[in-house]
């Protein structure tokens, strides 16, 4: 780890000023610290300047106005999916965050740090290979390399890592918007908005600037009647990262499919929003068959690699039963 500067903001101004005042060298906020200092033992971040933010009053769960919900950004987990709020109301985000990591980090990862999480590719954590993610130009060798754990949805010829965490499927089929302070003020972005394709600059994964913040994530209230389920599958039980996952919120009314999300994990470049999906849901029966071929539209444009090509299958059969676990009468 190499020498940085630390700083701990009292308020949220101060944390702003500092991010933005850094003139040069790079700025990390620190909470938990689950992924950032993990990443800075391996040398793949490193910081000029780390400011603990873990102080500041951004830890709570609200009810708003409109019948949605406040999440503040220094959120732990933990308490994330156990308040009666979330549990309630949101079940699939309860599920997804208690599907992640262990208690020990759920105990200290947030709402903001696990926005940010980096992708777990072999390669971009380790310096002596070269990754375009990491070091933009070097190439990408997971692609005809070590790839079973790699994204098949939203890939480019630069950069094949997917996205890691379990909460931000739950956050897209929930239509969630981040908002974020910053230097330019504070903005609000839609969670599809928020996170980007690779493309030909994988370095970039979010619209985070310099010196941004995340303050909150905020949630619409879930239409009146639907419910909503995460499934997760993985090569172990515990403490394992998702080869699939899926997402979903349903409202069924009078044997049709009022409302649907659909969200992807494991398969994606970033938590993946399957518009394709929900296009054939709409105003369908829901059943094995309308089911199976919503999963079909989902996985339509995958593309596999030479060691996970068993992920188009396998998340096609994750949208299945998530839909019917989701759409069960009982």
């Amino acid at each position: 780890m190499e020498l940085f500067q630390l700083s701990r903001a009292s308020d949220l101004s101060e944390a702003i000023a500092a991010g933005a005042a850094s003139s040069g060298a790079q700025v990390r906020f620190l909470a938990g610290g689950t992924t950032l200092l993990d990443l800075m033992k391996l040398n793949v971040e490193r910081p000029g300047r780390v400011i603990d933010i873990s102080r500041l009053p951004l830890d709570q769960i609200e009810a708003t106005p409109d019948g949605g919900i406040k999440i503040g950004a220094t959120v732990r987990n933990s308490d994330l999916a156990m308040h009666p709020l979330v549990s309630e109301r949101y079940a699939v985000l309860s599920q997804a965050v208690l599907a992640g990591a262990s208690v020990q980090l759920r105990n200290m990862a947030t709402t903001g740090g696990n926005l940010l999480q980096r992708t777990r590719c072999v390669y971009f954590r380790d310096t002596a290979m070269p990754c375009n993610k990491r070091a933009p130009g070097t190439g990408c060798p997971a692609i005809g390399g070590s790839n079973r754990m790699m994204a098949i949805l939203g890939v480019s010829d630069a950069c094949i890592a997917s996205n890691p965490s379990d909460m931000n499927v739950a956050l897209t089929a929930l239509d969630a918007t981040i908002h974020i302070e910053g230097a330019k003020g504070p903005r609000s972005v839609a969670i599809d908005a928020f996170f980007l394709l690779p493309g030909t600059t994988p370095q970039r994964e979010t619209v985070i600037e310099a010196g941004d913040l995340i303050t909150h994530v905020t949630l619409p209230p879930p239409p009146e009647g639907s419910r909503s389920f995460y499934l997760k599958l993985r090569d172990r039980a515990s403490y394992e990262f998702a080869l699939a996952s899926a997402a979903v919120v349903v409202k069924v009314r009078d044997g049709r499919i009022e409302h649907a999300r659909v969200a992807l994990g494991g398969v994606g470049t970033k938590p993946w929003h399957s518009t394709e999906a929900e296009a054939v849901l709409g105003g369908a029966v829901p059943d094995a068959a309308t089911f199976t071929r919503a999963a079909d539209a989902a996985l339509a444009d995958a593309r596999p690699q030479s060691q996970n090509g068993f992920k188009v299958e396998l998340a096609r059969r994750c949208i299945v039963h998530a839909l019917t676990q989701a759409t069960r009468n009982d």
